[in-house]
């Protein structure tokens, strides 16, 4: 059976679980607690909605805005409605925003409290969007349409039938160019991520999930669609910090998040940890680095019997690609190493590593981390050439490299892109550099990631100056927050005088600056 006549489509999971659990709790925020029945009437109000807007099938709608339960509703009335969503980074800057809107072509945005003070930033630059709509609880600022409003002022609308290839959503992710570009993800990728992901972490029908993570992120919408194809429970706090994490852990008594290993790191050494009964989790799913021993000691001991699931994946692969059961590493005779593996693939995923000629190479042996299957992207926005090279052999090579044992285990060793990974977020050292080079001052700069025992890697420069000391290390961070969000900017700044090391093809040789920070670490990420 091809899949556009299967039922791959994310609306079947709010139509499910308004069958088989309408009276169950969908969501609890900030005071609104709505069963799966009336989430599944408010996302049927809310595309008819959209639809009265002048939404169209495949028009792109934008979201920038922080978690909440409105949010999740925005994320399946968007398909139900026959359009395609585009959630937008959060801790982007006004420039970044308005080519996400512009490059997606999205002509509807989504805006709550927190960001419509941006508006005006962006006034003259969104050269697409036609229509702002406001998903705070005020009075809807001049010339912005009410959320709520939408949803009352309409009846429920029938589903559009988006399903199989049609695109669902626009997830953009950094370039090593230092564009963005934008990630297509068809139904079919979305519903097959969700299986993918349900039995590894454990989700069912009694699933309370913490968003806790930004919902921008796909490793948060992993756990989005499958709580929801699953019939259980959402709750949230609109950004991670760690008193608010465990107030709400307190409140709304979650029993999954996906927490990165610095957000479970604030949590258990937090001065205030003990005020708080934290006791609910039971399964959290981290990644972007190895949880540091201390920190999983410290948490285990806080929450004894909770499970901590390694997760590996990437937006291309929607994004889920493997993950390491904590019990493999109790099983008799599991070796020390083991504890640094990212696990075993989905059941429904292929993963290999591969050579340069896309030839799989022996266990143990390191070469490029390459996947295949359902979770795979369509491609990249208005990027064939691009989609063709990452997609070669009908492979998606994900620019990791890495090496799998004799028993299935993957494993990390470095990264074939020069990505850096700081506190759970993906920082492209072109793109910092791209920003550092607009600075009149500077001759050469090269960016890298360097060991920090907060963030697990640190956004270093090593920079020339056209004239030494005619610039300070804090007057080019400050230029780059003017220009890009502030995760990826520069925390640490290191002139040299003479020009930075070039291969025969004339590229910096990153590898050598990145040798003396790394001197004493097994692999080149923290």
């Amino acid at each position: 059976m091809s899949t556009d006549k299967m039922q791959m489509r994310l609306t079947l999971m709010v139509e499910r679980a308004a069958q088989v659990n309408g009276k169950g709790l969908a969501t609890d925020f900030a005071g609104r607690r709505h069963s799966w029945a009336q989430l599944a009437d408010r996302v049927a109000r809310l595309a008819g909605g959209l639809r009265s807007l002048g939404v169209k099938d495949g028009d792109r709608v934008a979201i920038l805005a922080l978690n909440s339960d409105r949010y999740l509703e925005f994320l399946f009335a968007v398909p139900w409605a026959g359009a395609v969503f585009v959630p937008v980074n959060t801790r982007l800057a006004p420039p970044e925003i308005a080519y996400w809107l512009n490059d997606s072509g999205s002509e509807f945005l989504f805006v709550d409290d927190t960001f419509v003070p941006m508006l005006e930033a962006l006034d003259g630059k969104m050269a697409s969007v036609r229509q702002v709509v406001y998903l705070g609880d005020d009075a809807a600022p001049n010339g912005l349409h009410d959320y709520e409003s939408l949803i009352e002022g309409q009846p429920p609308i029938p589903d559009a039938g988006r399903r199989g290839d049609d695109l669902a959503g626009l997830f953009y992710t950094g370039g090593t160019t230092g564009v963005s570009k934008g990630v297509m993800m068809s139904q079919t990728n979305l519903v097959m991520n969700a299986l993918n992901v349900t039995p590894i972490f454990g989700i069912d029908r009694w699933t309370n999930w913490l968003h806790a993570a930004p919902m921008f992120h796909m490793a948060d919408g992993a756990g989005a669609f499958a709580v929801a194809m699953a019939a259980g429970s959402h709750c949230f706090i609109p950004g991670f910090e760690p008193t608010a994490a465990m107030a709400a852990i307190q409140q709304y008594r979650p029993n999954h998040s996906v927490l990165v290993p610095t957000m479970v790191n604030m949590i258990v050494n937090h001065p205030a940890v003990g005020d708080y009964d934290i006791s609910s989790l039971k399964h959290v799913l981290y990644g972007a680095a190895p949880m540091p021993a201390p920190v999983l000691e410290r948490a285990l001991q806080l929450m004894p019997g909770i499970s901590f699931i390694h997760g590996y994946g990437q937006t291309e692969a929607a994004p889920f690609l493997s993950a390491l059961d904590p019990r493999h590493l109790d099983e008799p005779g599991a070796p020390t190493e083991r504890r640094n593996s990212i696990g075993h693939s989905g059941g429904a995923i292929e993963v290999r590593v591969l050579d340069e000629n896309d030839l799989e190479v022996p266990a143990n042996t390191v070469g490029e981390i390459c996947a295949r299957g359902m979770n795979v992207m369509r491609g990249y926005w208005n990027k064939p050439e691009l989609s063709a090279e990452t997609l070669r052999n009908g492979w998606l090579h994900t620019g990791d490299g890495g090496y799998m044992d004799e028993d299935g285990f993957l494993y990390i060793v470095d990264r074939v892109k020069d990505m850096i990974i700081s506190g759970g977020e993906n920082v492209y050292s072109a793109e910092v550099e791209n920003a550092m080079h607009q600075h009149e001052a500077v001759a050469e700069c090269a960016v890298i990631g360097i060991p920090d025992e907060t963030w697990g890697e640190r956004v270093h420069a090593v920079v020339r100056l056209m004239e030494p000391g005619t610039v300070s290390a804090e007057t080019l961070i400050a230029f780059c927050h003017g220009l890009i969000a502030n995760y990826k900017c520069p925390r640490s700044i290191e002139f040299v005088e003479e020009p930075l090391p070039l291969s025969g093809a004339g590229k910096i040789l990153k590898t050598e600056l990145r040798k003396p920070f790394w001197k004493g670490h097994d692999k080149g990420v923290n």
